[in-house]
């Protein structure tokens, strides 16, 4: 039984329609071809800045309560954000089931490696990944974060030097959008997928709180997680839709890569 899981939470971004997010994780969800839909009861308040991290007192409490709609749940999991830190409890939840053996290939613009010291402003959603790697704030890293050998980034073009320099210094597999092949070639064991939308070219799906130029084609993307026979969990992150009725165009990709996720979940 597979469930789609819509965590509504917006507080990790600043972008200004990070409000949006949340809107967005209720068309995603709808846009899952999932048995059941599973909505958690996020709080929706602005929160206090604290450790380096704007909303922290919210972001803990909805990972605490995503945690536990997470304790309910069997079979294979689709997320649906959103902003990026809703996969905090999900992909922790991965780790400690399957340990070592999981790999995360995170599909993303950005790579998400920043730390309560490096990003001033405090956006969580630029902090989620390395949080998960066991250096961010104290509440919100998991008991037993991944190693960097457990993770594969894919799609990455934009970032900051010390997210780079780390991603030299840890040894984590980056490719880009010219490289994707290689990001899939050769997974065994249990995969947790994570897709932020941003990673997609903003000429075709623009609906995102930071688009970055010379994305990847979606049809490209549906390609490459169809590739993937050992899904163990997923997210679809990150849609921030305008006000008004869906884009056509934007549902329909939804609903291809959503597709293509629960057809290679196991």
């Amino acid at each position: 039984m597979t469930t789609a899981l819509c965590v509504p939470q917006w507080q990790g971004s600043l972008a200004g329609n990070a409000r949006r997010l949340a809107a967005g994780a209720r068309q995603t969800a709808a846009l899952i071809p999932a048995d059941a839909v599973v909505t958690v009861p996020v709080l929706d308040d602005q929160g206090t800045f604290d450790q380096g991290v704007r909303a922290l007192d919210v972001l803990i409490a909805n990972l605490k309560i995503t945690r536990r709609a997470l304790a309910g749940l069997d079979g294979p999991v689709v997320t649906a954000g959103g902003e990026c830190g809703v996969d905090l409890a999900p992909i922790a939840a991965a780790r400690a089931h399957y340990g070592d053996d999981l790999t995360v290939l995170w599909f993303d613009a950005h790579p998400d490696l920043y730390t309560p010291t490096t990003l001033p402003s405090g956006s969580f959603h630029g902090m989620v990944l390395r949080t998960l790697l066991g250096d961010g704030a104290a509440p919100l890293v998991p008991a037993e974060p991944l190693r960097p050998e457990q993770v594969i980034i894919a799609g990455v073009r934009a970032g900051d030097p010390t997210e780079y320099a780390y991603l030299g210094e840890s040894g984590i597999r980056a490719f880009g959008v010219d490289d994707l092949d290689r990001a899939v070639d050769g997974l065994s064991g249990p995969v947790y997928v994570h897709v932020d939308l941003d990673v997609l070219d903003p000429a075709a799906f623009a609906s995102v709180g930071y688009p970055e130029p010379n994305g990847v084609a979606p049809d490209r993307l549906a390609a490459l997680l169809s590739r993937i026979d050992n899904v163990v969990g997923a997210a679809i992150t990150e849609h921030a839709p305008p006000e008004g009725d869906p884009d056509p165009a934007e549902t329909e990709i939804i609903r291809t890569l959503a597709t293509a996720l629960v057809g290679s979940a196991r």
